[in-house]
């Protein structure tokens, strides 16, 4: 029995390419707003009530596309199976502890669009992607541990410093969540730096098989011209010839310097 994907609702798709532009446009601007909330307002500032809202009407947004998208797929139920991230993004904000994947959901409909912009470039998409990760995970993991006893992490710069050890899987333990939400936060930055390593090993391989490949069939186009490694080989020779002269011409210049000064310290009758 042939496994259904999402390649068979054609009006899903169709919506999603609709969306795509303006879910980009909304993850852009909520980060902006969360990074503004979190770096210069407290949960007591007025400042910070605003902007939850604003955040509010925004993830009402990706609610509404995830709905939507249900309406439009033909086996509905299958659908939200399928799916279920895209629902316990859509039901974190009523739970404060998953209200960090209001996060994950931003960033997850951002990826998909650098995917799609960067295919076949994988340095860049993992740059990009990386950088967005690692901010939305310094924010979320200073929100949640700024105020809470005992934290390590009580400032952006240190709460980046923890993402970058984190990410890397360097780990130095010199800054730690002690919260839930920051913990949740550390272990979905574990899980991407296995991933990341991953995937940079593998296009690292890919790239390698690439050249190869290349070579090989540049190779068999011309079976009788020297290839690109044959001919540097030569020009490797040819420098080594060029500096072993000029060593020799060095060397029998000051071996005759010697005999010069001999010839000057001796008197002449």
């Amino acid at each position: 029995m042939p496994v259904e994907t999402d390649r068979d609702e054609p009006r899903v798709q169709a919506w999603e390419r609709r969306a795509d532009l303006p879910l980009t446009t909304a993850g852009v601007v909520y980060l902006a707003v969360y990074a503004v909330q979190v770096l210069a307002f407290r949960v007591t500032d007025p400042g910070w009530r605003v902007l939850d809202d604003v955040l509010w009407v925004i993830w009402a947004g990706f609610a509404i596309d995830f709905v939507g998208r249900v309406v439009l797929a033909r086996r509905k139920w299958r659908f939200v199976l399928h799916h279920p991230f895209d629902l316990l993004v859509i039901v974190a904000p009523f739970f404060r502890f998953l209200r960090l994947l209001r996060l994950v959901g931003v960033v997850t409909s951002l990826a998909r669009v650098l995917r799609d912009d960067f295919r076949g470039r994988v340095a860049a998409y993992l740059t990009v992607s990386t950088s967005l990760v690692g901010f939305v995970a310094a924010l979320a993991a200073y929100e949640a541990e700024r105020d809470a006893p005992d934290a390590t992490i009580t400032s952006f710069g240190e709460a980046a410093w923890w993402v970058l050890t984190t990410i890397t899987t360097v780990g130095y333990g010199d800054r730690y969540p002690v919260t839930t939400e920051g913990r949740l936060v550390a272990a979905g930055l574990m899980l991407g730096g296995i991933a990341i390593l991953g995937t940079v090993t593998a296009a690292i391989a890919t790239w390698f098989l690439e050249q190869i490949g290349a070579r090989d069939a540049s190779d068999a186009l011309h079976p009788g011209e020297p290839s690109d490694t044959e001919l540097l080989l030569v020009e490797l020779r040819a420098v080594r010839a060029r500096l072993d002269a000029l060593e020799g011409i060095s060397g029998a210049g000051n071996a005759s310097l010697p005999a010069l000064d001999a010839r000057r310290a001796t008197p002449s009758d």
